[in-house]
C-alpha cells in the first residue's frame, strides 16, 4: 500500500489528469492558474484524507488545520460551530483503519461542505464551487484506488 508520498503523486497525476483532459474537450474551460493550484490542492489533501483514521501525516496535517479552525471560532465567539467543528473532527476515531473512509459514499460525502458551507454561509453559488467538489472527490478516489478499494 502507497504511504503519504504514494498518496501524494497519486492524487497529484489525478487531479492533473482531470485538467489536463478538460482543457483538450473543453478548450473554453480553464480556470485561471490561481483557482488552478487551489484545485489541485484540495485533491491532494483530499487523496490523504482517508487516512486521517490512523497515525499518519495526513492525519497530522488535517487535525493541524482544524485546530487551528475551531481556534478561530473560538477566537471569535461561535462556540457552538467550534463544537459541531471538534465533534466532526472525532469522527474518524469512531471507526478502524479502512473503515468509514474507505468507502465510495465517503468519498461522496466528506468533501460536501466544500459545496455547502460556502453557499450556506455566504450565500456563494454553489456551481462555482462544483469544480472544488469534483478534485476532492477525484484526489479521494485515487486514495482509493491506489489502496485497492475501488
Amino acid at each position: 500500500m502507497p504511504g503519504y508520498q504514494g498518496h501524494v503523486v497519486g492524487g497529484t497525476l489525478t487531479a492533473g489528469g482531470a485538467w489536463l483532459s478538460l482543457a483538450l474537450w473543453l478548450p473554453a474551460w480553464g480556470p485561471e492558474p490561481v483557482m488552478g493550484v487551489a484545485l489541485m490542492a484540495v485533491a491532494i489533501l483530499a487523496s490523504l484524507f482517508p487516512d486521517v483514521d490512523t497515525d499518519s501525516k495526513g492525519q497530522r496535517l488535517f487535525y493541524a488545520i482544524l485546530v487551528l479552525a475551531d481556534l478561530t471560532l473560538m477566537w471569535f465567539g461561535k462556540y457552538r460551530w467550534a463544537a459541531i467543528l471538534g465533534f466532526v473532527a472525532m469522527l474518524p476515531a469512531v471507526g478502524h483503519h479502512r473503515g468509514w473512509t474507505h468507502t465510495w459514499w465517503a468519498m461522496l460525502v466528506v468533501p460536501l461542505p466544500i459545496v455547502l458551507l460556502p453557499a450556506w454561509f455566504f450565500g456563494t453559488a454553489a456551481v462555482v464551487l462544483v469544480p472544488f467538489y469534483a478534485a476532492a472527490v477525484l484526489g479521494y478516489l485515487s486514495h482509493l484506488i491506489l489502496d485497492r478499494l475501488f
